[in-house]
């Protein structure tokens, strides 16, 4: 079922290059070569084929990839690959269930290192625990939600990221289906997700049909950015780490006013220094980008810029924070955009790459 490709000879490596892991929606993981001084990307070809690779992360210090299997016939699970640096090669290490259906994210929890896996198709949201070396250890918990609200597509729970909160005691949960960010309790020593308290629950209540989508913390970690999909916004939220509770402060349209298609956000993160938020437009096909006023949360407008492509779905920024890829899923392309650290306003390189249905980025080093 796993494979992986061999190629006809060493990509050569040095200081100024990454390895680039492109998810796709093609059961297979791409692999490019980035060159950090110049911007350029260089195909290396598929390097894992098998699982429906919606999502992949990287280790934070190792040279280990991680990708889930977004398929709903089966149970869900995530597998970890070792690089090999030089060539981008693959070599699968090993998997573990998520005793969830469509596992569609993964975040890290660094200081107790946990992948959280969310799991769309069933609502639920596991931890698993990643072992010294890399491997991935035991399923630590699974937590399943119940909720609906009034879009075709909300049925059900459909938990859709989860990130632990600086404090290491929370998870919150966007969950698109339920209209809510659950607050889950968690325990770094453990590695457990704990229920939210059904008697006076924390979790935040989204707007009717909003579909809460991915979540990001700001850097001093009293403000959270939420990204719905279904109504494309960024909500701005304060979070109280004594209470576990969200407080909403700002609300905008990712999407410009004249926009009369389908609203659809994709992907939110923070630049390195904090002081701006990247957000992905998947149905207005751009990269929007907003200045954080630090005192309050508050977000400003800075930038709207085209994606490059047709479904921008995910993006990555470097960890230098000068680069960001971009997946764009249905034109099949995935973009190189420079960032200006002081301006926080992001170009198109023009350096681009053919993938079929890239949907999310990962870097190693």
């Amino acid at each position: 079922m796993y494979s992986t490709v061999d190629r006809a000879a060493t990509v050569p490596q040095d200081g100024q290059t990454e390895l680039v892991y492109v998810g796709t929606q093609e059961r297979q993981i791409q692999a490019l070569r980035f060159d950090t001084s110049t911007g350029k990307l260089t195909p290396i070809g598929p390097a894992a084929q098998g699982l429906k690779s919606t999502w992949v992360a990287a280790h934070p210090h190792l040279p280990i990839l991680y990708s889930v299997d977004d398929d709903n016939t089966r149970e869900g699970s995530v597998t970890a690959f070792s690089v090999d640096r030089g060539t981008g090669n693959l070599t699968r290490m090993n998997e573990v269930s998520t005793k969830g259906n469509g596992t569609t994210n993964l975040s890290w929890d660094i200081p107790s290192m946990t992948l959280l896996a969310a799991n769309y198709g069933s609502g639920s949201v596991s931890s698993i625990v990643v072992d010294q070396d890399g491997r991935l250890g035991a399923l630590a918990s699974t937590i399943k939600e119940t909720g609906s609200g009034p879009n075709r597509r909300q049925a059900s729970a459909h938990a859709h990221n989860a990130v632990v909160d600086p404090s290491g005691r929370y998870a919150l949960v966007p969950d698109l289906g339920a209209d809510r960010v659950f607050v889950y309790g968690f325990d770094r020593a453990t590695h457990t997700l704990s229920p939210d308290d059904e008697a006076n629950p924390r979790s935040f209540v989204a707007p009717p049909g909003s579909g809460p989508r991915h979540l990001a913390f700001g850097s001093s970690g009293q403000y959270v950015y939420l990204l719905t999909e279904l109504s494309a916004e960024i909500v701005v939220l304060r979070w109280d780490a004594t209470q576990g509770r969200l407080t909403p402060v700002q609300s905008l349209p990712t999407s410009s006013p004249e926009f009369k298609g389908i609203k659809s956000g994709a992907e939110v993160a923070v630049s390195p220094d904090g002081r701006f938020v990247y957000v992905e437009d998947r149905g207005e096909n751009s990269l929007v980008v907003y200045r954080v006023n630090s005192n309050s949360g508050e977000l400003s407008l800075v930038q709207r810029t085209p994606s490059g492509g047709d479904r921008p779905w995910g993006f990555e920024i470097d960890s230098s924070g000068k680069w960001m890829v971009v997946a764009n899923q249905r034109s099949g392309k995935v973009n190189v955009f420079s960032i200006d650290p002081s301006s926080g306003t992001i170009a198109d390189t023009g350096q681009s790459v053919d993938i079929l249905s890239p949907v999310s980025i990962a870097f190693v080093k």
